[in-house]
């Protein structure tokens, strides 16, 4: 009760903020009349003086009324538009680093330009993220023409780019992109081996068009650079025969709400009968086990034409939240193999994880991050927690006057989908445009059959007819126009009303059943009503839909029977209402703890990962990778001898022994060590580096490149067994719970440990490959990418990994004997391992 009194004198956090903003808003006004006397020539230069004074320490903060002045005026001037005062209002909530929260049609994409010119002025880069290529470069265009005339250069990272064509775009002041190719550009680059082959730079500031969509709703996909694993192609289709023979709630059970799929004891028993195994869970029938369970969720979990598509045959993934078509993405796993085994196309081989990052891990490395979107306010305790990002509501230009009429609910989907057809056949009769918003292709397309019957000319826009999206979209707000869409529904594009529309009632949105999300619903809302225009919007549900079905409480049907509903006859009951919106509240939690829980255990991967990229940038980027070496040689001397020197008096034969093993494993290097001392150490320090010294001056410049190809290679074969071991650890640690410990922090120990033998693991191969490394006299042009004299590098331990096959090639000739450890750090002998080869 106090907080709403206190609430009622003072406002609330958002009216407290945006009355701070009034004197800021004053002075960019006050500075317009002498922006607008200055030729177009002036105002470039202004810039130019403007980026000089940041240079040498002025504060961004101090001169952003003279530049939003000088964007708006710009603006006028290259695009014919003029920024409002609550434009100006969303400019600064961006360049301060928050969410500014506009509703649908109220110029969001031209708010964007005053930050990203204040930011872009820094000299550091700005990076501008959307959700698909189409908005990138139509942005990137039409605003450029703003940009450019003030004196500022603008580049668009999309699909199908080299990297030279990226590095030109990335050095622009201003980029636009989607958010995976900046996500995966951030990948490839810490698998790059030159710095100049490096793409973007610092990560400094971003803003993040329709937020909600990128950081909330993709959050639970985390980008994955894969290279080819095992081929186990074959098995997939092998299981997927013998699904049919499985009987639900017999053999198996099903959870929708978890998306997840458990064998019964009778299931288990039929699968071992069938595939001739004792023992399913047996460790080494641990690959049936799991091909099993992905064929299982293949069949009775993903639905064609809802979670994919098949295409040109290939699965393709549809984007649950856009309806978009998401193609060179595959669902990790096998479940993608196993899907295509059930669409009976080819299978491909499953791919084993080279790099991998989370969305929120990603962005949270810009130093600065903002965000813009129309529905942002029901997913503010997550922005906040997450990625410490505030949600401010910028008010319209002009009020909103749509009308949005309470839900209709029916018993069943037939009923449910009939009332539909009729309701927008009679709105269509009448001239006013219909926007139908479905969640699925197979329901878009059930709709558009219904109405081809009815005689309803009508449009679809889905994912298997989303070239035309902006054509369909621009067309929508015409009289007499239908049309059904999936979730994407020309996100990021208006729809204009045409001639004589707002007399019939503007666009009315029909949804054909509640979201999981309500912000969700909220954006097929915000297509109508955009600045002042009139609009209507109503949703349609039946008791059998899926938010319905798996989350609505067992209350809510009764109270339908007790009403003693008919067939075809809906209610409308704010009782109901209540009910539904309870039920979105609940998978929108449920859906939170997911991406918590997904973030939680990318932290552990996230801390690795940092430590990992910035080992590497540093090998690739220093001119002395010498360094690097004597620093892993003095560390391995020292932890080879550390037990001696411990030992009181002379140590043991096992350890003077064991210490000698070492040393020719690691070093190459044969020596007798009883009776030596510990004195020896020094010894054996010196021989390892004068090896270094000797093969430096044989290389002479080459050596370098020597030296870093060697770490940067061991470096990144070994990451990639970690992630894969990291893999494991993961997929099986939720079985800790049964010994009651805690799968997390479980996680987080055991991955500590995995790291530190990646570490010391990563460190040994790169010595002991440099160990073996011998150099013979010859001319070899292009050798390491150098144009001049080069000695040809000879290395007993085998080529580098597939992922290198771009790298200079070197030629392995072995210098060990065919029963001493093989010197690429398996623990084998030679001859049974790469000398089997």
């Amino acid at each position: 009760m106090l907080k709403a009194i206190a609430r009622k004198i003072v406002g609330s956090r958002n009216e407290r903020y945006l009355r701070s903003l009034r004197p800021i808003v004053a002075a960019i006004n006050a500075f317009e009349p002498q922006v607008q006397a200055l030729s177009d020539e002036a105002m470039r230069a202004r810039v130019a003086e403007l980026r000089e004074e940041v240079a040498g320490g002025r504060s961004l903060d101090d001169i952003l009324p003279e530049v939003f002045a000088l964007v708006r005026e710009g603006s006028v001037r290259a695009l014919g538009m003029r920024h409002f005062d609550v434009q100006l209002i969303g400019g600064v909530t961006l360049h301060r680093g928050k969410i500014a929260e506009m509703k649908t049609g109220e110029g969001k994409t031209l708010v964007a330009t005053l930050p990203v010119v204040l930011n872009a002025i820094s000299g550091k880069g700005v990076h501008l993220i959307t959700v698909n290529d189409y908005l990138a470069k139509r942005d990137a265009a039409w605003m450029g023409k703003l940009y450019n005339f003030l004196g500022l250069s603008v580049g668009v990272i999309v699909h199908g780019l080299d990297d030279a064509e990226r590095q030109a775009a990335y050095a622009s002041d201003i980029v636009y992109g989607t958010n995976n190719e900046f996500g995966f550009d951030y990948l490839r680059d810490n698998m790059k081996f030159y710095k100049e082959q490096l793409v973007q730079r610092e990560l400094n500031y971003a803003i993040v068009d329709e937020v909600d969509s990128i950081l909330i709703d993709e959050a639970r996909t985390p980008l994955i650079i894969s290279g080819q694993a095992e081929d186990s192609s074959s098995l997939y289709a092998r299981i997927d025969a013998f699904i049919p023979m499985l009987r639900k709630e017999t053999d198996f059970t099903v959870d929708e709400k978890a998306r997840t799929v458990l064998l019964t004891d009778d299931g288990v028993a039929r699968m071992e009968q069938v595939l001739k195994i004792d023992n399913l869970y047996d460790a080494a029938n641990i690959t049936f086990q799991h091909h099993v369970l992905q064929a299982l969720k293949a069949h009775h979990i993903f639905q064609r034409d809802v979670d994919y598509v098949v295409k040109d045959d290939q699965v393709l993934i549809v984007d649950e939240f856009t309806g978009r078509l998401m193609p060179g993405r595959r669902y990790s796993d096998g479940l993608h193999q196993a899907l295509e085994a059930k669409e009976h196309v080819q299978v491909e081989a499953e791919n084993q994880t080279l790099a991998t990052i989370t969305f929120q891990n990603y962005f949270r490395m810009y130093k600065k991050l903002a965000g813009m979107t129309g529905t942002a306010d029901t997913e503010a305790v997550e922005f906040r927690e997450i990625y410490d990002l505030e949600v401010i509501s910028i008010p319209t230009h002009r009020p909103m006057i749509r009308k949005d009429f309470p839900d209709l609910v029916y018993k069943t989907q037939r009923e449910k989908f009939e009332a539909i057809a009729k309701d927008v056949k009679e709105l269509h009769k009448r001239g006013q445009p219909v926007l139908v918003g479905t969640v699925s292709i197979e329901k878009s397309e059930l709709l558009s059959g219904m109405l081809q019957k009815s005689g309803v000319p009508h449009d679809v826009l889905n994912a298997k007819n989303h070239e035309k999206e902006a054509e369909i979209v621009a067309q929508a707000g015409h009289a007499g126009r239908v049309t059904i869409a999936t979730n994407m529904a020309g996100r990021g594009t208006d729809i204009v009303l045409g001639e004589g529309v707002t007399d019939l009632g503007g666009l009315h949105i029909l949804g054909t059943e509640r979201h999981e999300s309500r912000r969700i619903d909220n954006q097929l809302r915000g297509r109508s009503g955009r600045q002042g225009d009139p609009g209507s919007s109503r949703f349609y549900l039946a008791l059998d839909d899926d938010l319905m079905r798996l989350f609505g409480s067992d209350r809510l049907k009764g109270l339908m029977d007790k009403l003693g509903m008919e067939d075809g006859e809906p209610i409308e009951n704010r009782m109901v209402s209540r009910a539904i919106e309870n039920a979105q509240k609940r998978v929108e939690a449920h859906n939170f703890e997911i991406r918590k829980q997904l973030l939680e255990y990318d932290n552990v991967m996230n801390q690795q990962r940092e430590v990992i990229y910035s080992r590497r940038r540093e090998l690739m980027e220093t001119t002395e990778p010498e360094s690097f070496v004597t620093e892993y040689v003095e560390e391995i001397v020292d932890e080879i001898f550390a037990p001696l020197e411990a030992a009181k008096g002379e140590p043991d034969a096992e350890s003077l022994e064991i210490a000698a093993a070492q040393l020719e494993d690691l070093f190459d290097i044969k020596m007798e060590l009883a009776g030596a001392g510990v004195a020896v150490k020094e010894t054996v320090r010196d021989a390892v580096l004068s090896r270094q010294r000797t093969l430096s001056e044989v290389a002479g410049d080459h050596y370098r490149e020597i030296a870093r190809y060697f770490l940067l290679d061991t470096l990144d074969r070994h990451w990639k067994e970690h992630l894969l071991s990291m893999d494991h650890l993961r997929d099986g640690i939720g079985l800790r719970g049964y010994g009651q410990k805690d799968p997390k922090q479980e996680y987080k120990r055991e991955g500590f440990e995995l790291f530190q033998q990646l570490i010391y693991s990563m460190r040994d191969a790169a010595i002991r490959a440099l160990s073996r490394v011998q150099i013979r006299s010859e001319v070899r042009e292009q050798e390491f990418q150098h144009k001049d004299e080069t000695a040809n590098m000879q290395y007993s331990g085998g080529s580098a990994e597939e992922e290198h096959k771009k790298e200079p090639k070197r030629r392995a000739e072995p210098k060990v004997g065919r029963n001493d450890p093989c010197p690429c750090g398996s623990g084998k002998k030679y001859k049974k391992c790469c000398g089997a080869k």
